[in-house]
């Protein structure tokens, strides 16, 4: 009997097959877009690595929502705050190791 209700609770903590059809089709165009752009050749080199960018960001968050239920659980509110604080870490450590790169004066 435990057994049944621990399956039910486990059944409860995944999503629907709505919100994985919705996750899978928003994944697929979020994929075509920049193919399409790509394959055709339809904007600039800068505008192609933007656009590709910012459908990754995109497709990194459907990942995360629709088919890692970050926003679910008991916990939901410290997921989101953690990976918050993972992505500002992330983006500190990545854009001053640009930054140092590109304006190290020692190496000229």
């Amino acid at each position: 009997m435990s057994g049944h209700q621990t399956g039910t609770h486990d059944n409860h903590a995944h999503g629907s097959l709505k919100s994985y059809i919705i996750g899978f089709a928003l994944s697929i165009i979020l994929t075509i877009i920049p193919l399409v752009v790509v394959m055709n050749h339809m904007m600039s080199k800068t505008g192609t690595l933007v656009l590709i960018l910012i459908m990754a960001i995109l497709q990194f968050a459907v990942q995360l929502f629709f088919f890692m239920h970050v926003k679910e659980g008991e916990n939901a509110r410290w997921n989101i705050m953690t990976l918050i604080f993972g992505l500002i870490i992330l983006v500190t450590i990545v854009g001053g190791s640009i930054w140092i790169m590109t304006y190290n004066q020692v190496a000229h």
